[in-house]
């Protein structure tokens, strides 16, 4: 009975250190590539969420934008906004996002509860830094941004051909509200 507590104390840390760890996960989703030579001070500043998959810390929100800016320690603070239409008040999370690699690969780790960090990929962007396609680690996440509330059909249709190219399920996506 004491080699059995001797066991479960060390195999119970161990459990929930990869538990914690794979709640962190900054990967990126097979086939997808992260855009190279990207700017990132040409990436700051407003974004409209213009699609995205449903999820708990988005759900129910209309006119969501992201908000990027440099910070001091080098690293970009990341301010997320929405209209919650069931509870009819705004909802804002401030987080910060860094490089996972080097900076001109925007493959980036994004933490709003630290120490949890969550994979932000952009997998696509137009030559002006207007409309862009955003991956999280995983299949589950996904969000078209634009700089404006509306986006043109050919980058729309660009983006939606190259997700599901990587196996997403498009025809799930919220189309966001924006008014």
């Amino acid at each position: 009975m004491k080699t059995l507590k001797k066991l479960a104390v060390p195999l119970s840390i161990g459990i929930l250190g990869a538990v914690l760890l794979s709640s962190c996960s900054v990967g990126i989703p097979k086939g997808a590539t992260a855009v190279q030579n990207f700017d990132s001070k040409k990436y700051l500043g407003k974004w409209y969420e213009i699609a995205r998959f449903d999820f708990r810390f988005e759900k129910n929100l209309n006119n969501t934008t992201a908000e990027y800016s440099d910070k001091s320690n080098g690293n970009i603070e990341v301010k997320n906004r929405g209209y919650d239409y069931v509870k009819n008040k705004w909802k804002e999370s401030v987080g910060e996002a860094k490089f996972v690699n080097k900076p001109t690969e925007a493959r980036l780790k994004v933490s709003f509860f630290k120490p949890i960090w969550a994979g932000y990929n952009v997998i696509d962007i137009d030559e002006n830094y207007r409309y862009a396609l955003v991956a999280g680690n995983n299949l589950d996440y996904l969000w078209i941004l634009s700089r404006e509330k509306t986006i043109p059909e050919s980058y729309k249709q660009r983006f939606l051909e190259k997700a599901k190219s990587l196996g997403y399920k498009t025809e799930n996506l919220i189309w966001v509200k924006h008014d």
